[in-house]
This record gives structure tokens, C-alpha cells and sequence, in this order.
């Protein structure tokens, strides 16, 4: 890790600045929290006066029944609050978790695309997609339990210090061997930190290759019935829960002893102060019965709140853990982004927010491509000599260059390096020639769109796939399905652009799923296209009527960037440039790289 994240803010002020995100909500959250659990002071006031009006010690002298109407009063009050805390305290939760997932969503996405995420312990192990849902579920909800326990703080201190005020005036001495209890809880977290986190970070990294295997399974499920390896992958996966039930079982049972800790520590102090509240009694003290019912009912507050305090403290110690655990997906960014204030539009307070329109690629001048170049382009994968080495490109407006090569040589990484999904160790990029930095922000429609080897479709429509939010007119579209050569399977469709076409596109063919990802290229209109072996999945007669149509496009002039093995397409180029082993081993055209015998297979 970067030096960056080893000077980590602390978690209080981590959880602190995601409180202040919604400063109103939290306020109002709070000041009901304050009304709602400050309230209880009142009746501790009532109860002594009606046991000193019963012994003729009471000041005030009210009626028994103005007494109970009081305390029913002040009873239903609490009620209404605690209904209205709850309301608000969801909403605080809600804010929260989304600003946080949003912002590590942001993260990913400000990622190279194709780089994989990196595991807890540091090393090159990947994190598969399945993984990455258990920070996004269990490290969230972690942080969001703890921020909502922040705002019944003030509550549980009003109440703490009205009921301190109130004894101190009572007995001094019976009053300060209340908060001797904490001590001993402060030591005992202090004491059971190391393990504490430990036991958490495991039982989260138990969860996550468990919800990492479980999204493989569902992935690959066709796979392991054609080979047979049902029950080997059952054993695997009861091997994993297994392991996750363990470490799941040692972090609940250190929480909860420690939990019983907390509850016995302050029922001992209780036990304490009773002793010595009596014995002042006996030995004839001014403490009164009505002073020895008031210290019993704010006992049961005062404890309370000495088991609130040690589950916060646990709390933290935890939300510490899911911090770190989360700031592993930041690579190099701090941690502070995290926790970074941006606009998110929910529903608060019953305010509904106004959604901004989805922005439409623009162009002007910048965005047309003239000549694209490229200079020593280089990239190893980590812990590798694989990747790419000095590679140097150039494209010019409308043409088709197409990269080929044997399996491993580099064909995709030169493209992901291109694009900024890989991040390049050596090299320029040109522009029109203007140096460029190239990243994913960049090479977006309307300069380039991108379909790799595996498209990634949407679990939703054909239509809202074609657009993805995209305001295009019909004409436009059907022009777009015209060149993907997907006219006719629309046809067949009853639904046309309304089909849902299920999980990642499994309703559809492969090679329809390629022509579908092609239709959503063609549809922006793009500077550059750049395909990853388009074709792999389509039939030689789809294939040269998909290319024919586009290159014969009258909409647009578009510039071709295409890793192909098909012989009709190498033909077509007007440059060609073979990789081997991350090198250009040879360019030119079709007619001058006969001698490489893989092209004509």
C-alpha cells in the first residue's frame, strides 16, 4: 500500500464526517433521541415525591393521582418520540450506507477496468465479483449499525448527567462509586482489541470466498454438470461454510461474552451502590425513602448506559476492521474518499429529489479523430514479464487495422492499454496530436466505444441494453440493428426491443449477444470502435454481411481497431500487425505476412 493510506484518519473521525453528511437529519435524529431518552429523568422525580409524600418528607405535597397522570403523560410522550426516532434513525441509516457504497462504487469505477481487485492480505489474489458483494453488504452495514448508535449518544448522555446532577445532590460519595464500573469496561475492550479484530476480519473473509464460490457456482454451473463435479463442488462448498461457521461462531462468542462482561460489571456496581446506600440509611443520613427510590430507578439508566457504552466501544473496534477491510478496493486512493460528501438523490424527510437528465455524449471538434498514434506502448501484469513491450500504433481516420496473433500474445492487453483499462508502465498516446492521458473517461462515446471478448449485457430488455440510457431517435436505432445484422433475429422475437433477455444476456446465442454489444456501439456512433474478436462467436456469412455493412455506413466515418483471426477481415485491412509474445513480430498486409502460416488456419 501507498504511504497515503498508512496515515488513516482515526475511525471516530471517519464516523464523524459520514454523520455530518446529512447534519439536518442528524440533528432532528439526535434532538428526538435527546427529548426520547432524556424524558425518564422526569418520572425519577415523581417517584421520590410520592414515596416522601407517603412519609410526609415531600416538599411539593402533589396528590397520588396528579402523580400517576404525570408519569402517564410523560410515558405516552416517550412513546411518540421513540416512534419518531426510529423513523429518522432509518433515514440516517439509509444516507449513510448509500454515500458509502456509492463512493467505493465510484472507486471501482475510477479503477482500470481490467485490473482485478486485489484480496485483504496484500498479495496478487484476486477478489472475484461475488467477493466484492460481501464489503459492499456486510463492511456497510457494519459502519451504518455503528453511526446510528452515534446518534442516541446525546440522548443516553442527557439522561446520564441529569441523573448525575440530581444523585450528586442526594450523596456525593454513593453518586462517584457509580462510574467506577467504566473503568473496568474501558480495560476489558482495551484488553480484547487484538482478538477482538481478529476474530471479525476472519469471520468477514469466511463470508466473502463464501459469497465468492457461490456467484462462481451460479457462473459456471453449466460447465460443472457437463464435466461431473457436482459433488466434488458440494464437498468444496461445505468445506468453506464449515470454515465460516467456525470463525462466524468464535467472533459471536467473544462478542457476546464480552457483551455479558459489560451487563455484570454494572449489575456488581449496582449491588455496590445499594450496600452503601443502605448503610447510609441505617447509620441515620438525611437520605430519605423517597432518595433511596430515586437512586434505585436511575440505577437501572445509569447501567444501561454502562452496557451501551461498552457495545459502542466494541462497535468501533469493529467498524475499524470494516474500514480497513473496505480501503483495500481504494488501491491508492486515501481513505478519506470513502467517506467523501456527494449528492445523492433519496427521498428524505419525504422531500422527493429531482433526478438530473443523463448526459448525452456531445461532439465538437475535439471529439473527431483524425489520426490516433501511439509510442513504446508497455505494460507487465504484476509479479510478470507477461504483457506487452514497445509497442507503436498508428490509425487514421476511416481505416481498419486488425491485430492477430497466437493465443497469449498480448492481442487483448494492447488493447486495454490503449484504452486506459490497463494502466501503461511506458509509452505516449496522441490525439489528433495532442498527448492524451489515456484513462476510461477518455476513450468514451462519442470518440470510442469498446466490446471485448465476453460482452456484458444487463439483466433487463433489449431496448434499455441498446440504449443504456441513451436518448436516440428510432430511425437511428433501427439503422444501428441494420449494421449488427440483427434485423432478422428481432424479427423472431414477439416482444422485439421489450424482451427480456434474462441474466448477462442468457436468453441469447453468443453470437447474437456479439451483435447485440456491436448494435450498441453502432447506435452512439463512435470515432473509433475497437473490437476484441468480435467475431469468434458468428457464422462466416453473418460476418461478412456485419463488416460489409459497416464499412459501406454512410452515417459516419468510423476508424477501426479490430484483434481478428478471420482471413476475410485480415483481407480487408488495410494494416496488419502480428504480436508474439507482446511484441510486434511482423506488419504489414495480407500480402505481406504469407510466410505466417497461423493466418490462413
Amino acid at each position: 500500500m501507498v504511504a497515503a493510506k498508512s496515515q488513516k484518519p482515526p475511525t471516530w473521525a471517519l464516523l464523524w464526517h459520514m454523520m455530518l453528511y446529512q447534519p439536518r437529519l442528524c440533528a432532528i435524529d439526535s434532538i428526538i433521541w435527546v427529548f426520547g431518552m432524556g424524558l425518564p429523568i422526569v418520572p425519577g422525580l415523581l417517584i421520590r415525591e410520592f414515596f416522601d409524600t407517603l412519609t410526609g418528607n415531600a416538599p411539593l405535597r402533589f396528590s397520588p393521582w396528579t402523580i400517576i397522570i404525570l408519569l402517564l403523560a410523560i410515558g405516552f410522550i416517550r412513546i411518540a418520540m421513540i416512534v419518531l426516532g426510529r423513523f429518522t434513525n432509518t433515514q440516517l441509516r439509509f444516507a449513510v450506507s448509500s454515500l458509502l457504497r456509492r463512493n467505493l462504487l465510484d472507486s471501482l469505477f475510477s479503477q482500470p477496468g481490467a485490473q482485478p481487485l486485489f484480496a485483504l492480505d496484500n498479495t496478487n489474489k484476486t477478489v472475484s465479483r461475488g467477493e466484492v458483494i460481501s464489503f459492499f453488504r456486510d463492511d456497510v452495514e457494519q459502519i451504518e449499525e455503528t453511526i446510528a448508535w452515534i446518534g442516541s449518544l446525546p440522548g443516553y448522555g442527557l439522561i446520564v448527567l441529569g441523573s448525575v446532577v440530581v444523585l450528586l445532590s442526594i450523596n456525593v460519595q454513593i453518586t462517584l462509586f457509580v462510574f467506577l464500573p467504566l473503568i473496568g469496561i474501558a480495560a476489558v475492550v482495551q484488553y480484547a482489541e487484538t482478538r477482538l479484530k481478529q476474530y471479525r476480519q476472519a469471520s468477514y473473509q469466511a463470508t466473502q470466498h463464501v459469497t465468492g464460490l457461490i456467484s462462481d457456482l451460479f457462473t459456471a454451473i453449466g460447465t460443472i454438470k457437463v464435466t461431473g463435479a457436482q459433488h466434488d463442488v458440494l464437498n468444496h462448498f461445505r468445506t468453506m461454510n464449515e470454515h465460516r461457521r467456525q470463525t462466524m461462531l468464535r467472533d459471536r462468542v467473544l462478542t457476546a461474552m464480552l457483551e455479558s462482561v459489560f451487563q455484570n460489571i454494572g449489575s456488581l456496581g449496582t449491588g455496590g451502590i445499594l450496600l452503601l446506600a443502605s448503610q447510609s440509611m441505617s447509620a441515620g443520613s438525611a437520605l430519605t425513602v423517597g432518595d433511596f427510590a430515586l437512586f434505585v430507578y436511575y440505577l437501572s439508566f445509569i447501567t444501561s448506559f454502562l452496557d451501551y457504552f461498552g457495545r459502542f466501544m466494541l462497535l468501533c473496534k469493529q467498524s475499524q476492521v470494516s474500514f480497513d477491510r473496505l480501503a483495500t478496493l481504494l488501491r491508492d486512493a486515501p481513505i478519506q474518499t470513502l467517506v467523501a460528501h456527494h449528492r445523492l438523490y433519496l427521498s428524505v424527510l419525504g422531500r422527493q429529489p429531482t433526478l438530473p437528465p443523463i448526459k448525452q455524449p456531445k461532439r465538437n471538434q475535439n471529439s473527431h479523430l483524425h489520426e490516433l498514434t501511439a509510442f513504446n506502448l508497455t505494460y507487465r501484469y504484476p509479479g510478470t514479464d507477461r504483457g506487452i513491450h514497445g509497442i507503436n500504433l498508428k490509425l487514421v481516420r476511416g481505416s481498419l487495422t486488425v491485430i492477430t496473433g497466437r493465443i497469449g500474445s498480448g492481442k487483448t492487453t494492447l488493447l486495454r492499454v490503449l484504452l486506459g483499462l490497463l494502466p501503461m508502465e511506458a509509452g505516449a498516446i496522441y490525439w489528433n496530436g495532442s498527448k492524451i492521458d489515456p484513462s476510461p473517461h477518455f476513450f468514451i462515446p462519442p470518440r470510442s466505444a469498446y466490446t471485448p471478448q465476453v460482452p456484458q449485457l444487463l439483466s433487463t430488455t433489449l431496448g434499455e441494453n441498446l440504449r443504456l440510457g441513451l436518448t436516440v431517435e428510432e430511425d437511428q436505432l433501427k439503422q444501428a440493428i441494420a449494421l449488427a445484422a440483427f434485423e432478422q433475429d428481432l424479427a423472431t422475437m414477439p416482444e422485439a426491443l421489450d424482451t427480456q433477455i434474462g441474466a448477462n444476456g442468457m436468453r441469447l446465442s453468443g453470437g447474437q449477444v456479439q451483435r447485440v454489444a456491436a448494435t450498441r456501439m453502432f447506435v452512439r456512433q463512435p470515432e473509433l470502435l475497437v473490437f476484441d474478436d468480435l467475431s469468434s462467436a458468428l457464422d462466416v456469412e453473418t460476418e461478412k454481411i456485419l463488416w460489409k455493412r459497416l464499412f459501406a455506413a454512410t452515417a459516419w466515418t468510423p476508424t477501426c481497431l479490430v484483434v481478428s483471426h478471420r482471413p476475410t477481415l485480415l483481407q480487408r485491412a488495410e494494416r496488419i500487425i502480428v504480436l508474439e509474445d507482446g511484441r510486434v513480430q511482423a506488419e504489414g498486409k495480407w500480402d505481406d505476412l504469407q510466410d505466417f502460416s497461423f493466418l490462413n488456419t
